[in-house]
């Protein structure tokens, strides 16, 4: 349910009420007396509508005139923010802070990634089996144990929005680097994320990232070492 919305007329009726008794205290309308109250309440009105928008700002995924404050707390901005251009791309990113309680699960990667504005899926992958796998599956080796493929959309557009976003701004910011650099942050430590962008043919070929047997460190940043 909203909260309450009153008018500067409602502080009027409200105030008349709190007058004290006789013929020189007027309640209703249609006097000097009520011209000259009515021109001291629309200030009521502005703080009593502030007041009904804290119940918005006490939470990190709704807050606006917080934002910063909740972007301290929360220590942000971090490495992978940097300085987000937008005020719904620094909600989006406060809202994901807080929710991140930790988890190792795909649904927990899924959600995060959610609330970062991003739709992916997760594909899980193993290490070639005998009597498991069979002719033509990838020819991976031990190390693919410990990687995971987060496929998401080649380009995620986040559009200017009446209420969200302010004056200045541009109407589109579009990536996939937050993304990226929040999902390797809560990965588990002795997991590889890979991340695939498949384009629509694609999708037509059937091309995948397993085709021709690459080792996985073909798929790693060069930052990290391939175990000797």
């Amino acid at each position: 349910m909203p909260p309450p919305a009153y008018s500067a007329t409602d502080y009027l009726w409200q105030f008349q009420r709190l007058l004290p008794r006789g013929r020189v205290w007027h309640r209703g309308w249609g006097r000097v007396q009520d011209a000259d109250l009515l021109t001291l309440m629309p200030t009521w009105a502005r703080l009593g509508a502030w007041l009904s928008g804290i119940i918005a700002e006490a939470f990190p995924c709704s807050t606006s005139q917080l934002l910063p404050e909740w972007e301290a707390t929360l220590g942000l901005p971090n490495p992978c923010t940097g300085p987000l251009p937008t005020i719904q791309q620094r909600q989006q990113a406060v809202c994901a802070k807080f929710a991140a309680r930790g988890g190792q699960s795909i649904p927990y990667f899924i959600e995060l990634a959610a609330s970062l504005g991003y739709k992916i899926t997760i594909e899980e992958s193993a290490p070639f089996r005998a009597s498991v796998n069979r002719a033509g599956d990838p020819d991976n080796s031990a190390d693919w144990a410990f990687a995971w493929t987060v496929v998401g959309p080649l380009v995620t557009v986040t559009y200017f929005r009446a209420d969200e976003s302010t004056a200045g701004e541009p109407l589109a910011t579009w990536g996939n680097d937050l993304l990226e650099c929040m999902i390797r942050e809560y990965a588990p430590a002795h997991t590889i994320p890979i991340f695939e962008y498949p384009t629509a043919s694609s999708w037509d070929d059937g091309a995948s990232i397993w085709d021709g047997g690459a080792s996985l460190w073909d798929y790693v940043t060069p930052s990290v070492e391939a175990p000797s």
